[in-house]
């Protein structure tokens, strides 16, 4: 099932796509986008090959892509994100599941163990950090390239939609900008989140989270990501004894988008490993 549906929560219209069939050997693997201003559909070239082995689903939060729009600011609470994945997993039936959370998206997937550690298996961090974005600004600061394309980002003004930031093989931004092109924008804005009106994802210190969890996780993160360098990924694996990390090299933080098989080979390799720990 490739094209989505509808799915009525208690509060709201999540729209979902499932990518493969479920399987009685492996739980489904459960996704949460990044943003949070568009849907899922940027995800799908880093999903699409783990398909003929998994089980994957993924939704619009609410208040992105073809979920419920015009909601109340209050509605729009990063909690409340976190309740309606734990719902969609019920709605589906699929039982204790495998998590995976990509850019944002990561730190709702740490919120989401925090309160439903019982209901995951496997987590995997997916360009993401557990760390405040203030503790990224040194490594971007004294590095020359980030600041060579901010400048290029700048000079456009608008137009390359932090797209020379976000993937590293510059000759594959004109395909990544006509895919996000193409997504839908709205409800969710990084404007109330930075004002401070909008709670935090995740709700305690979230290395504590996740020793707490202690069950495998993978840091899947790009080695050239400018969203969140790679000393942040490395500092989280140092700090959990029961997670791998994978680098897959010469990309950047849409790694999913630059070398889809290469990361979907980490998650599968990582999903279908005997134990999770201490790689990387």
């Amino acid at each position: 099932m490739t094209d989505g549906r509808w799915i009525r929560l208690d509060e709201v219209t999540l729209f979902v796509r499932e990518l493969g069939e479920p399987r009685p050997d492996r739980p489904s693997l459960l996704v949460l986008h990044g943003g949070p201003d568009v849907g899922h559909s940027y995800l799908l070239p880093g999903f699409e090959p783990l398909a003929h082995d998994h089980h994957v689903v993924l939704f619009d939060f609410r208040g992105c892509g073809r979920s419920s729009r015009g909601l109340a600011e209050d509605a729009l609470q990063p909690e409340n994100v976190i309740t309606d994945a734990h719902q969609l997993a019920e709605r589906l039936g699929l039982g204790a599941v495998d998590l995976l959370g990509f850019s944002t998206g990561g730190r709702a997937a740490i919120e989401f163990v925090r309160r439903y550690p019982d209901q995951v298996r496997r987590l995997i961090l997916a360009s993401t950090s557990a760390y405040p974005a203030s503790d990224a600004e040194p490594y971007l600061r004294d590095w020359p390239e980030y600041q060579r394309r901010r400048q290029v980002e700048a000079d456009a003004g608008g137009a390359l939609r932090t797209s020379t930031i976000f993937v590293w093989d510059l000759d594959k931004v004109p395909d990544y900008l006509a895919m996000i092109n193409d997504l839908d924008e709205d409800d969710w804005s990084y404007e109330r989140y930075v004002d401070g009106r909008m709670h935090p994802w995740v709700n305690g210190d979230p290395e504590s989270i996740l020793r707490g969890f202690a069950k495998p996780a993978l840091i899947l993160h790009g080695g050239r990501d400018m969203g969140f360098p790679l000393p942040l990924a490395e500092r989280l694996h140092a700090a959990l004894p029961t997670s791998r990390l994978a680098v897959i090299n010469e990309a950047a933080h849409m790694c999913h988008f630059e070398r889809p098989e290469v990361w979907a080979g980490e998650i599968h390799a990582f999903l279908r490993a005997r134990s999770g720990g201490r790689g990387g």
